[in-house]
C-alpha cells in the first residue's frame, strides 16, 4: 500500500514540475519556448507548420499563424547550447501601405488583448516619407526610413512586432518572441566568456 501512495505521489510532483516549467517559459502557438531545436520543431510540425530546414542553429518552417497564410517562422537556438530561446515570424510581403499597415495593426490590436498595453510603441517615418501617400510610405519601408515597433514585456519574455522591408525582400510585418528564462541562460553563457 506504501509503495502505491509513494507513486502517486511521486506521479503528482512530477506532474506539478512539469506543468510548472512549461507554463514559465513564453509560448508560441501554445508550445513553450523550450528545448533542443530538434524537440521545438518537432512540436511546431505537429500544430501544423512545414519543416523547411536548419541550418547554423536556426529552423525555418512554413505554415499558417495568427489567421495569416504562408508565413515564415524561424525558431532560434544558441549552436553550442542548443536551447530555443527565440522564435520569429514573418509574414508575406505586401505591395501597399494599407494592406502593410493593416496587418501591423490587426496583429497590435491581438496582441494588446493578449498581453495588455505595450511597453514600448513607435510609430513614425524619418523625414518627408511619412506623408499621406501610400507609394511615398512604401518607399520608405524599403529605404529604412520607418520605424514602426511595438513592444509587449511579460514576466516570460518579450514580444516585439514591427513594419520591416527592403528594396530586394518587399515590405512585410514581423513578430519575434523572446522567452526570458533560456534568453538568461545564453546570457549567462556568453558573460562565461567575457
Amino acid at each position: 500500500m506504501k509503495k502505491i501512495f509513494f507513486f502517486f505521489l511521486f506521479a503528482v510532483i512530477s506532474y506539478t514540475v512539469f506543468a510548472q516549467s512549461a507554463s514559465e517559459h513564453l509560448t508560441f502557438k501554445g508550445v513553450p519556448i523550450n528545448g533542443t531545436l530538434n524537440e521545438f520543431v518537432s512540436k511546431l510540425k505537429q500544430k501544423g507548420l512545414a519543416h523547411i530546414g536548419t541550418e547554423e542553429g536556426i529552423a525555418m518552417l512554413k505554415g499558417d499563424f495568427a489567421a495569416y497564410k504562408n508565413c515564415t517562422i524561424a525558431a532560434v537556438s544558441l549552436k553550442q547550447k542548443n536551447l530555443v530561446a527565440k522564435v520569429g515570424v514573418i509574414f508575406p510581403s505586401l505591395e501597399t501601405w494599407s494592406s502593410l499597415s493593416n496587418n501591423y495593426f490587426s496583429l497590435k490590436e491581438m496582441l494588446t488583448k493578449k498581453y495588455g498595453e505595450p511597453a514600448v510603441c513607435v510609430e513614425e517615418f524619418q523625414n518627408d516619407f511619412g506623408k499621406d501617400n501610400d507609394n511615398l510610405k512604401i518607399h520608405g519601408v524599403k529605404m529604412d526610413k520607418c520605424k514602426y515597433v511595438t513592444g509587449y514585456a511579460t514576466a516570460k519574455g518579450n514580444i516585439e512586432l514591427h513594419i520591416k522591408g527592403d528594396v530586394m525582400n518587399g515590405c512585410y510585418v514581423t513578430l519575434i518572441y523572446f522567452d526570458k528564462i533560456n534568453g538568461e541562460i545564453i546570457e549567462a553563457e556568453a558573460m562565461d566568456d567575457l
